[in-house]
């Protein structure tokens, strides 16, 4: 009998418990932006109202959402600013966000969307269009009158960042930036571009720590993932690249005083006749960067021009470049398990500054052919080791 009231009474206790615990529970206030006076005609100015919801969902004290019904939203540049009242927005997009058609509405802004200064937002699904096809051919033609064009989708100085199935598309130039954020996670992203078009990286971080990149598809007509100054922690993983320029470290040292980077794994790329595979890059010129503990692990190289490269002396165009040997310090750079086919002879080539020599370059079991034979490797002034199968032979300096 006592044993029965016993369990009689902890049942209505945990009653009692979830009854009031769900009672209690904060709700999700939503913002719909058509209620808020958004157009999905593709044609309308949408960015007033995309505002008027950010700044409910931001001045909400309850987690928010704002939601992106179906349809074609225009925007002119836009910049979310932070200082919330919460640190939960979610950003559901089922429509598409588009830019103005006319480069020059936004070409000089610098970025089309900004978030500044946000803690705890994540975007779901959504397609951005930056329309900057009409850009592309002006800057490569060398006009000094093109605007330098507006990043798609920019994060600064932001935290606990979450963007999850977004595409963007043919963005004037980056399409993703993270600069100066902490716990950033992209995940499931698609980013498409003409291979011609310039300076369209993928994904750039820098300045930025604890951040990963999964499952993304980018083909670009430049870096797919590049990865500046200051990055620490970074992980990278399942991400197919191509057409672009490979995953990129650099490029470093073009400034005196620099923050290095370290960190870094690069793992499960598939790189598709792309310029580069995996690239480290830094200008010719005195430089306080360094890149080191840096990890690439089973990427797989179909047709790549260069599949494993160090540059210290990148210098685009010879443009802006003494000619000295570069101040950055690379070390501790691994590459792991590596194959396929190179579309050049030299598949391995480590050109590494004469006053500060690469060391610590490892390279594990590595198999890469050119035209159905092994290709080569080309070394300067890079020290390491190699084990395990290793074909084109290591070149490097024990």
């Amino acid at each position: 009998m006592a044993k029965s009231m016993s369990l009689h009474i902890l049942l209505v206790l945990i009653f009692l418990i979830l009854f009031f615990s769900s009672s209690l529970a904060i709700p999700v206030v939503t913002y719909n932006v058509i209620s808020l006076g958004a157009k999905s005609d593709g044609r309308s100015g949408s960015t007033k109202a995309f505002l008027a919801a950010w700044a409910k969902a931001c001045g909400s004290t309850a987690a928010s959402t704002i939601y992106v019904p179906p349809g074609r939203y225009l925007l002119h540049n836009v910049v979310f600013q932070g200082q919330c009242r919460n640190n939960d927005i979610t950003i559901r997009i089922d429509g598409t966000l588009v830019a103005p058609s006319d480069y020059r509405v936004i070409g000089d802004a610098g970025n089309w969307i900004l978030f500044e200064h946000v803690n705890g937002v994540y975007i779901y699904g959504g397609i951005l269009d930056g329309q900057g096809a009409g850009l592309w051919p002006c800057k490569r033609s060398g006009n000094n009158n093109c605007p330098s064009g507006a990043t798609t989708l920019g994060f600064s100085n932001s935290n606990n960042i979450l963007i999850n199935g977004l595409t963007s598309q043919n963005s004037q130039m980056f399409h993703v930036v993270i600069n100066g954020c902490h716990n950033v996670k992209v995940q499931g992203v698609r980013v498409s571009a003409s291979g011609n078009s310039p300076n369209t990286d993928g994904i750039h971080v820098q300045s930025s720590s604890d951040d990963t990149i999964l499952n993304a598809r980018i083909g670009t007509g430049d870096d797919c993932v590049s990865v500046g100054p200051g990055t620490t922690n970074l992980w990278i993983e399942n991400v197919v690249c191509g057409p672009g320029h490979g995953i990129s470290i650099g490029s470093l040292g073009k400034e005196l005083h620099e923050a290095g980077v370290q960190n870094v794994t690069v793992k499960i790329v598939t790189f598709t006749g792309t310029e580069n595979g995996l690239r480290i890059k830094s200008w010719g010129r005195p430089s306080t960067g360094f890149a080191r503990n840096i990890l690439f692990q089973h990427p797989l190289m179909k047709n790549v021009d260069n599949p494993i490269v160090i540059d210290q002396n990148y210098s685009p165009d010879n443009k802006n470049c003494p000619g000295k040997s570069s101040g950055v310090k690379i070390s501790d750079v691994t590459y792991q398990d590596i194959h396929e086919a190179s579309a050049t002879e030299i598949a391995v080539k480590f050109d590494c500054s004469p006053k500060y020599p690469c060391s610590g370059i490892n390279l594990e079991d590595v198999k890469l052919i050119y035209k159905n034979q092994p290709a080569e490797a080309s070394c300067r002034n890079a020290d390491g080791s190699a084990s395990g199968f290793v074909q084109p032979n290591s070149c490097l300096k024990l």
